[in-house]
């Protein structure tokens, strides 16, 4: 079998494959270094995902598995880390919310410990689990998921199903950080504004102080913009007055494959072969991960 697409969902996917026994190829356009996955903050929160009902089953299940992981953090880049969700409210959220520990209400909004994942070295630590697990990632263009090649083809191109599958109802919703050094802050901070493009949030990876961002509908630009840059770290610099003189280390800019609710079903194609769709996850990719990776792997193969 075939998983297309080696952001987070496809290589998530592909490892719950080939840890129960099949015979797996990622095949990606591009490296999983050069994906959206790899320049997102890396927290777990459900963010501009739908349907919740459903999302929040997903999240949960990802949540338990990523506090595992947390327990090597240096080789998985899994980290508990504390911090605050300013402005959320727990009657805003849905049922999945009671079940997160430690979730509670202070004083700015909510506060809890949750996994903070350093992407670029989980993807590495994900791509080599799926190959010792005897699975194989190859990178090679996929003109269509008709033509590839296998009895079984799951497809985890996230923005790329616009045009893969095709599927107009995907769109990119653009998100620019800055990364600079970390003057010593130890705990992430959101705050979002959902009637705003703009939103405050702040992430402490390894490789430095990640500052946020944005949330631009259709918007396909991956040049970061200077203005917006400088936007981001006066809004972090106002919560935190230490930002404002951190050294900038860089720029990111990542294309959210954003859709009115998870694509996650099973397609029988014409000539009899499956295809399992599992793309769509918004802003959550990382939050629905493992939850969606063990449902897609039931799709492709319903216990009999």
């Amino acid at each position: 079998m075939i998983v297309v697409g080696s952001g987070v969902a496809g290589l998530t996917t592909a490892v719950v494959l080939a840890e129960s026994g099949r015979r797996v190829r990622v095949w990606a356009r591009e490296p999983a270094e050069r994906t959206t996955s790899a320049v997102a903050g890396g927290l777990w929160w459900p963010y501009r995902i739908e349907p919740e009902p459903l999302v929040g089953a997903w999240a949960l299940a990802s949540l338990t598995v990523y506090e595992e992981l947390a327990r090597r953090p240096q080789e998985t880049g899994v980290r508990l880390v504390d911090g605050v969700h300013r402005g959320a409210r727990l009657d805003g959220l849905g049922a999945w919310a009671g079940r997160v520990a430690g979730l509670r209400a202070v004083a700015e909004g909510l506060a809890a410990r949750l996994p903070l994942i350093d992407m670029p070295v989980h993807l590495a630590w994900l791509r080599e689990r799926l190959v010792e697990a005897g699975g194989v990632v190859e990178v090679r263009e996929v003109p269509a998921l008709a033509a590839v090649p296998a009895p079984v083809v799951v497809n985890c191109t996230g923005l790329g199903a616009r045009s893969l599958v095709p599927d107009p109802a995907v769109r990119p919703v653009r998100g620019q950080l800055v990364v600079v050094e970390n003057p010593g802050i130890t705990t992430w901070f959101t705050s979002v504004e959902h009637a705003s493009d703009a939103s405050t949030y702040f992430m402490p990876q390894p490789g430095g102080l990640l500052l946020g961002g944005t949330a631009e509908d259709d918007d396909w630009s991956l040049r970061p913009d200077p203005a917006t840059a400088a936007a981001i770290v006066a809004r972090c610099a106002a919560v935190r007055p230490e930002i404002a003189r951190a050294r900038v280390l860089g720029h990111r800019v990542g294309l959210r494959p954003a859709r009115d609710a998870v694509r996650l079903e099973r397609q029988r194609l014409a000539d009899g072969r499956v295809l399992v769709h599992n793309y769509g996850h918004g802003g959550a990719g990382i939050t629905v991960a493992w939850g969606c990776a063990r449902q897609a792997a039931e799709l492709a193969f319903p216990a009999a």
